[in-house]
């Protein structure tokens, strides 16, 4: 199965949904930095889609007096003892829409797991939000931050980030919120539009936005390397994500070039900064010192009908654990880039 990442860091996930373990190897993680292990744990809670969900890692190397040695990083996230099946757990081997159990089937002759949907499973996003989590402190202890909330649940809508003027304060505050949006007021809608769809035996989707701040100007690569080509390959790995768009994104389409165009200007600082920020902090897949913004589009949890599995048992949670792994992985996807920065370990 494809589940390695290799760039400038490299990482591979292990294990499936009722397996004993899941977990990541990372390599090439700049050796000497410390990692706030209770900021680990604040990170990987946001993960859990329900108090059940394990998702508390135990380090095996990599890590030694909280400092990264130079050597993979291995964490493993210890299973839940499988239950009896459930007929959701698909074990007479039909196939259920809205997951991988026909392409796993067809792609692997049929001998993949197919308990809790086995490494096609939600849950082996865990591992990589762990090691996005490591990233993230080696990416802050620089000055750069990333930060996301949920944009929209069906037709409610959040404030969508300033392109121009996000800050770490604003990036902060929504990670201290139980339900992460800028508008509180617009979150509490939100919630309770959950939980009527929840009612109705259904299920939904979302968008996620995501920001980071601080990035400096030149990093990534034109065609095949460019920063978003790489965001855009980690985001994929988050089982849900069916979109993503940088920017003005597909608004960008509606408009003239003129309103498009991003005009240049220098600050009182001396930086080069644009008027606007269409172009969602990347130009030619290199940053442009602009804030980098990107949306996630998030389909909805397969609704199970009750004569399939003797109960509705979606997920209704998709959208705000997405929240977590999004930013995990874009904090992966600036890392692996930042490793050529002239300095920067």
């Amino acid at each position: 199965m494809s589940s390695v990442w290799n760039n400038k860091i490299s990482v591979s996930v292990f294990g499936e949904a009722q397996s004993s373990a899941i977990g990541v190897n990372v390599n090439n993680l700049p050796a000497g930095e410390y990692i706030d292990v209770k900021a680990i744990r604040k990170f990987m809670s946001r993960t859990a889609g329900s108090k059940r969900d394990n998702v508390m890692p135990h380090v095996i190397s990599g890590i030694f007096n909280e400092r990264t040695t130079g050597a993979p990083l291995c964490a493993f996230i210890q299973n839940y003892s499988p239950e009896p099946l459930a007929p959701a757990q698909n074990i007479d081997g039909t196939a259920r829409y809205g997951h991988a159990d026909y392409t796993g089937a067809v792609r692997y002759r049929g001998f993949n797991d197919v308990r809790d949907s086995g490494h096609f499973s939600d849950r082996l996003i865990v591992p990589v939000c762990f090691a996005g989590a490591v990233c993230g402190q080696i990416l802050e202890r620089r000055g750069i931050y990333t930060g996301t909330h949920i944009l929209s649940i069906q037709k409610v809508k959040d404030n969508p980030f300033d392109p121009l003027n996000l800050s770490r304060e604003d990036i902060v505050r929504l990670r201290e919120r139980e339900f992460p949006v800028i508008n509180e007021r617009k979150g509490k809608l939100m919630q309770k539009e959950i939980d009527r769809i929840w009612q109705t035996g259904d299920s939904s989707g979302g968008i996620v936005e995501c920001g980071i701040i601080n990035l400096p100007a030149g990093i990534g690569s034109p065609i095949f390397d460019g920063l978003q080509n790489t965001i855009a390959q980690l985001v994929f790995s988050i089982p849900s994500v069916i979109g993503i768009e940088f920017g003005a994104g597909f608004k960008s389409a509606m408009m003239t070039g003129s309103q498009f165009n991003d005009d240049f200007y220098v600050d009182e600082h001396g930086h080069v900064r644009t008027e606007t920020n269409n172009h969602g902090g990347v130009s030619g897949g290199i940053s442009s010192g602009m804030p980098l913004i990107f949306r996630v589009a998030l389909r909805p949890d397969p609704k199970r009908e009750e004569t399939f599995t003797g109960g509705t048992d979606y997920d209704p949670y998709t959208v705000i654990r997405s929240v977590a792994s999004v930013e995990a992985v874009a904090n992966i996807a600036i890392l692996t880039h930042m490793l050529e920065y002239p300095d920067f370990c």
